[in-house]
């Protein structure tokens, strides 16, 4: 008789713990959904998450046309928009386009300063620096507000953007992020 008492209580005892184990996961699910971040608040944001691992959630614009190695999401308008790498994914599915998703990675700084633009304007023979560059992305132009195709008009606008900069922060560069993606999942189609 102890021994199917002791039984019953074991048996109730797993069914207790193992029903506990499955609300807590359950938890944990509804925690992560919830706590992804919107690309407006990760821009704004920016500075301080440097470098740290964020979760975020967006609307894919669009994918890399070279293996989908990239997607880009949008915040609440198209003036909000960050750049997410595959990295180590590999690539992203093309179903990413126009769906919610959600990303899981480093946030990284990317600086413009008047070091960058002599050794990009050095590397141009002042033919090319005088064309328009059409293989330039459109979407990665937007995420960081360029209006122009020509180079030598993109780096006068960072040039003039970097002075505007300095007398407003303090800063003498731009700042621009990217994702480093270890994971995404799509949320919505």
């Amino acid at each position: 008789m102890k021994n199917n008492y002791l039984v019953l209580l074991l048996s109730a005892l797993l069914l207790v713990l193992s029903s506990c184990s499955g609300s807590s996961s359950s938890n944990t699910a509804t925690s992560a959904t919830t706590s992804a971040m919107q690309i407006d608040d990760l821009l704004d944001n920016a500075e301080r998450l440097t470098d740290k691992e964020v979760t975020i959630e967006g609307v894919c614009t669009h994918t890399c046309k070279h293996g989908a190695r990239k997607i880009f999401l949008m915040g609440s308008d198209n003036t909000k928009t960050i750049r997410i790498e595959a990295c180590k994914l590999g690539s992203f599915d093309t179903k990413c386009i126009k769906s919610v998703v959600r990303v899981t990675g480093t946030l990284i700084e990317d600086r413009i300063d008047e070091t960058y633009l002599r050794n990009w304007e050095s590397q141009l023979t002042a033919e090319e620096l005088d064309q328009e560059n059409l293989a330039t992305c459109e979407t990665e132009k937007n995420a960081r507000g360029e209006t122009s195709n020509k180079v030598a008009d993109r780096i006068a606008d960072y040039r003039d953007r970097i002075e505007k900069r300095l007398l407003t922060e303090g800063k003498e560069y731009l700042s621009f992020y990217h994702v480093n993606a270890i994971d995404y999942e799509i949320v919505e189609q």
